[in-house]
């Protein structure tokens, strides 16, 4: 086998049948309340109670299977700011069933494509920081909490191009890079304290596709038990452990690069550790250095720092056919895809978008179906489905 690169995978939408309001900016407009309200009527499957929204993505990833699940809080709170953007800022009953969902998806996701080697399943969390300035580019979900289902064909992988090697949504505008070149050992030493079952640490190499090669410098687990896990509660308590290692090693960092602030962040679950492992290492001050060295000089860098926390956590399916966890600072508002190594090319194609779209479509539904038999939602209509079936677009009005 050759050796492994990044992707660039070209994937073709739709045009969006929605007018832009004059004097509003596209990323503007699409971080409002008005958006999301058009989004769920334009694209929406199904919504819970506690506010959670299934949704077809208008501008997908992949055509083979793709969706979302946002907990959809623009009309109740107004203020962006103050909308919940990670999994620790949930009630017990909105992470409870964020959890059953996102279980319930991904169960389906490998029930329709159960062979490792014909296509990669995953699934991915995004937390975008609450205080990220509203005129950077970025999607409808930029100030909640969501996560993204996503198949693709590896034939299609690996027929397609190399991708840049420097992409930014890579790299990570830098950030990955120092973590790689300075942090990685001490990131997974931090992450070693964790007190997991169902989560098994792997070496950075053991999950890495061998199409592209990634995830890179990332701490791992593999999910001992495989999909069985998925509907057991420890699995989810261990997932929301791993988010909150991440946290502390996060706050702790960028304290020391924000102000070169050592005191431990006020009710930190790992204190000792944070001390021990992290402040008293002469690398987390180096790294530390370096990005505070670049944040003064460089005025573009330092508009794209996020300084509280913000992740993509992910949920995939390695060649062996293993379901992995793991874990990466956010960045510049670069999708999940880029965490394995796929960078994704969304083109304006209507009709190879039509050839694709009743198949996805058709799958959606079924996964709807089966998350109201299972108690998680009620059924949103759309001109697409307006009862429950796909109707082609060129008949809707």
């Amino acid at each position: 086998m050759s050796s492994p690169y990044p992707r660039k995978v070209i994937t073709p939408h739709r045009p969006i049948p929605i007018e832009i309001p004059k004097g509003v900016t596209p990323t503007e407009f699409y971080n409002s309340p008005c958006n999301l309200r058009h989004l769920a009527r334009e694209n929406g499957l199904l919504r819970t109670d506690e506010g959670f929204l299934l949704y077809r993505k208008a501008f997908g990833h992949s055509n083979l299977f793709d969706t979302s699940i946002i907990f959809d809080t623009s009309a109740k709170v107004l203020d962006p700011m103050g909308r919940p953007v990670r999994r620790d800022q949930l009630s017990r009953k909105e992470n409870l069933t964020f959890s059953r969902m996102t279980g319930v998806v991904f169960q389906y996701m490998l029930e329709k494509y159960p062979d490792p080697e014909e296509h990669l399943v995953f699934c991915g969390e995004a937390s975008l920081d609450a205080t990220w300035p509203i005129n950077k580019p970025g999607v409808p979900s930029i100030r909640m909490i969501h996560n993204h289902f996503m198949v693709f064909e590896k034939a299609l992988i690996a027929s397609s191009s190399a991708a840049a090697e420097d992409d930014p949504n890579l790299t990570d505008s830098g950030h990955n890079g120092i973590f790689l070149s300075y942090l990685s050992d001490i990131y997974l030493r931090f992450l070693e304290i964790l007190d997991l079952k169902v989560l098994r640490p792997i070496s950075q190499d053991d999950g890495r596709l061998s199409l592209t090669g990634y995830p890179q410098g990332l701490p791992s687990w593999e999910v001992v038990g495989g999909t069985a896990e998925l509907g057991k509660g420890q699995f989810w308590k261990e997932y929301d452990m791993v988010l909150s290692g991440f946290l502390e090693f996060y706050r702790a960092f960028f304290n020391l690069v924000a102000s070169g602030d050592t005191k431990i962040p006020a009710g930190s679950a790992y204190a000792d550790q944070i001390e021990d492992i992290l402040l008293y290492s002469d690398q987390f001050h180096q790294a530390a250095r370096i990005l505070r060295l670049q944040v003064i000089e460089d005025p573009m860098f330092a508009n794209e720092i996020r300084w509280q926390p913000a992740y993509k956590q992910l949920l995939y399916r390695d060649d062996r056919g293993r379901l992995i966890v793991t874990i990466s600072q956010n960045s510049v508002g670069n999708a999940i895809t880029e965490l394995l190594g796929i960078v994704v090319k969304r083109i304006s194609d209507a009709g190879a978008y039509a050839r694709v779209e009743k198949n996805l479509v058709d799958q959606l539904l079924e996964l709807r179906n089966r998350l109201i038999s299972y108690n998680l939602g009620s059924a949103l209509s759309t001109p697409s489905w307006p009862n429950g079936r796909f109707v082609p677009f060129e008949t809707t009005g």
